[in-house]
Order: C-alpha cells, then structure tokens, then sequence
C-alpha cells in the first residue's frame, strides 16, 4: 500500500476507540486491544490472543516500525503485512482469522500482521483410508499445509490454486486447484459459479459444501469423492479433476468423478497389475454381493426354493422351520443389529469399541440363533453382506450400498425375483441419470467409451497409457489411469 493511502480526509471518518472496538468484539476476554506508539502517528493494536504468536507480533511490528521510521514508501507492505483502508467488516474478518490489526485512527487505515500460532497435527496416515504400499501421509486441519503436501508430490508450474470467500463476516475461505492444462475448463467455470452463488451461506464444512455443490442432493450416491489421502488427489489431478479444501477440515473434494471411482484406490497402482486386477474386480463383485444376496436369499426361500438343489433345499428348509415369521423380518432384524454393532462402535471410545464387537458377535452368533428368531443360514448371509460391504474402499460409497439394500430386500420379499429385476431397473436409471459437475456418473459405459473399459476393469500397465484424458464425456478418446 503506497504512501498516498495514509493520508486519506478526515471528513466523515467513524470514531475509532477502545471502548467502541471492545463492544464491536462483544467484550469478550480473549481480545487484546492495546495503545501503540508509531512513527506516523498513534495506533491501537487488537488481536485474538487464542489464535496469534506474541512473540511473532512484537517481532514483526518491531521490523514495521523501522521501516515507517525510515518513511519507506511502502513501509507496511511486506511478506506476512499489508495495509488497506479501515473498515469493520474488514477488521473482524481479519482478527477471527487470527490476523493482527494495527489501527490508525487519523488515517483511517489499518495494518494487518499475519503472526497465527502454529497448533496444528502432523500429517499422519488416515485412519479412513489405510495404506498398503504407499506414502503414509495425509491431510491435516490447515488448508496451507495440506497444498505444500501436493505441491511436493506434483512440480509443475500448471498446477493451479484458486480461493473463493463464502458465508457471511467473517467470510469462510474455499480453497480449489487443478492442472491448467488438463482440467475441463467448461467444469472449472461450472464450479466457479457455483461457489458465486453460495457466497451469502454459512458453510463450516466440506459436507455442508457437498450440498451446495452437488448435481443432485437427495441421490443416495455421493458425487464428490472424499479423501485424506495427498497421493489419491494428486491421480485425480493427473487426470483433469478439481480437488477442493475448507480451512478447518482435513478432508478433499475431487470432482467429477465416476461410480467406478469409489471403487479404485491408488494401492492398486503401488502393487502388481496382477495383484491390482485382481483386488479391482473383486471389489466390484463386493458391491453386488453386498446389494443383492440378501434379497438373492429371501426371494429364494419365499419364492423360488425350486431352483435349489435338493439336497441343500432340504438343508435351507429344516433350518428356517422353526423360524415363526417370514425371512425379511429375519434379515432386518440382523441388519439392525450389525447396524447397531457398527455404529456404537464408531461413537464409543477406541478400547469400549473393541468390546462393543464381541459382545455384539456373541448375542448375533450364538444366542439370537439357539432363542429360534432367525436361522443359522440368515446369520451367514448377513455375516457376507456386510464383509462385502467392508471391501468398498470409500466410506461415502460403504454408506450408500447400505442404504440401498433395504429397498431390495424388501421388493424380494414382496415380489421375488421380479421385484429384484424392478429395482435393478431402477437403480441401473438412477445411476444413470446421475451426474457431477454435469459429467456423466455412469462414465465410461453410459456414455459408451470402449476406450476405458479395460482402465476401469482392470490395472493396465503404466507402459500403455498415452495421454491423460482431459474430460469425462465420451468424446474424448483419450486414456487416462483411474485412481
């Protein structure tokens, strides 16, 4: 800020004083409002002391006073200051994003010192997300931080940072890049003006985010992948996706992605293409398994018994002639208490958690069986469906396929394997009606591109790829590795 910023008119200023900023701040007791001397005239200096480095500060206003004594042109313009013309709405984004703020009250400018106290985790593997074969580093609270985690896994002078303030004051800062010269541009301009048109809303985190940004809110399949994991956004940069970061919150958005991505991991690229072919397509039939065979089980005791053998026909009805209700209320029954199991597990402390499980084994796996409310069998399609679950590698998707089971099994119940092949139906329309960021969701079979079907059936070797693909649309041609 030049010299001719400090001399502004006195004419129509706001009073600025101590009493008047200790009310604007609402008195609180973490507020520290000082009187400063400055070579250009009196000062007040204010900050949260919560959120700021004291010994910083004194340091930094010591170098800044030297430089005003020197009367340097632009004496408060430097690497961590600057000065702009004072405002409230300016002063209280500043201090709650722990800034310093010198106020000059004859001038009407103030100095802001960015000195923030360094609290923050090291950069640890994720718990959501465990690593195999791989960097074992991960996101953190500080949006900073997390963008020196990729820039040293990605050198290249295209990788761009974009900021975009929403909510009200003090604004919330959103954080998105990508790779200039992969990225769709016509989808970095869609997300643009998606966040232009959340500005004026409140947004704490990056799930409240996801609302705003998504193509469809009430589908029960996630259209931003979540993750924590620096090597799974960098693939997905690689191959023209926007990865998004809120302050505050360790977790990226990348979008537009595909129903396949959820089930694809960057491990799959630190192992053999054997090994990673393998484990792809058993994850994928995971997902089936884990949608369908409880459906599969109650369509075929309630209906369709005579596509079993006879001898395990025998075996399935001796084993549920005791069972005094028919088997959709034994499934239900063992997918709330798996449920139940799951989620107490989740919420209770690491070592209760742990017990949480064995009780829970103990009353599914033995006692609910010999009390005659649901059958040996019932406990095993159940115990599969949700190991099956357990094999997605995203937990969005996880919570999802689980959602969605409910509605098959009840359609199986109710009509057998028509009411499965309707909510196939149904559920093949859904997904592909779908879309993120106006991509297609069902990419590469609906649009049809015979181009990826093997990237995402299989882990191709990196010696066949050729350019990385620029878009998610069926025009381009383009191979691209999945992550």
């Amino acid at each position: 800020m030049t010299s001719e910023v400090i001399v502004l008119a006195n004419e129509g200023k706001p009073v600025i004083d101590k009493k008047s900023l200790k009310q604007l701040f609402f008195n609180s007791t973490d507020f520290v409002i000082i009187d400063v001397d400055w070579p250009t005239g009196k000062g007040i200096l204010c900050y949260y002391s919560s959120l700021v480095d004291t010994a910083e500060v004194n340091k930094q206003i010591t170098i800044i006073q030297q430089y005003a004594a020197e009367k340097m042109s632009n004496w408060g313009k430097t690497a961590v200051s600057e000065v702009k013309p004072y405002s409230e709405a300016e002063l209280i984004t500043a201090v709650c994003s722990g800034l310093t703020v010198v106020i000059f009250q004859d001038s009407q400018v103030m100095l802001t010192i960015s000195a923030q106290s360094s609290f923050s985790r090291s950069p640890n593997e994720p718990e959501a997300e465990q690593v195999v074969r791989g960097p074992h580093d991960g996101f953190i609270e500080s949006t900073q931080q997390n963008l020196t985690l990729i820039r040293r896994k990605l050198e290249r002078s295209d990788l761009v940072v974009k900021s975009f303030e929403v909510g009200k004051e003090p604004k919330k800062k959103i954080t998105y890049l990508f790779i200039s010269t992969i990225a769709d541009k016509n989808v970095v301009e869609l997300l643009e003006s998606r966040l232009r048109d959340i500005q004026d809303e409140e947004i704490l985190n990056t799930g409240e985010l996801e609302d705003f940004l998504e193509d469809s809110v009430f589908s029960p399949f996630p259209q931003f992948l979540n993750t924590e994991r620096p090597d799974r956004v960098v693939m997905n940069l690689m191959e023209g996706r926007i990865a998004i970061f809120t302050n505050n919150s360790p977790t990226a958005l990348i979008a537009p992605i595909s129903f396949f991505s959820f089930y694809q991991s960057p491990d799959d690229f630190n192992g053999r293409v054997i090994v990673g072919s393998f484990f792809r397509l058993l994850r994928i039939m995971s997902l089936v398994m884990a949608i369908y065979l409880p459906a599969f089980y109650i369509a075929v005791v309630g209906f369709h018994s005579e596509i079993l053998p006879i001898e395990i026909s025998k075996k399935v009805k001796l084993a549920i002639n005791e069972i005094p209700y028919r088997p959709i209320f034994e499934a239900i029954i063992l997918e709330v208490f798996i449920e139940l199991i799951r989620e107490a597990s989740i919420r209770l402390p690491k070592p209760i958690g742990q017990t949480i499980g064995v009780v829970g084994g103990l009353i599914i796996g033995d006692a609910i069986v010999n009390a005659g409310l649901v059958s040996n069998l019932m406990v095993i399609v159940v115990a599969l469906t949700a190991i099956s679950s357990f094999v997605i590698p995203t937990l969005e998707m996880n919570m999802s396929i689980r959602i969605i089971r409910f509605p098959f099994m009840l359609a199986s119940a109710l009509f057998g394997f028509f009411g499965m092949a309707i909510g196939t139906l149904l559920l093949v329309i859904h997904l592909l009606s779908l879309s993120s960021l106006k991509q297609p969701y069902f990419s590469p079979f609906i649009p049809l591109d015979t181009t990826r079907f093997m990237n995402v059936l299989f882990r191709m070797p990196y010696s066949k790829f050729n350019k990385q693909q620029q878009t998610f649309t069926f025009i381009n041609k383009k191979k691209g590795r999945k992550s």
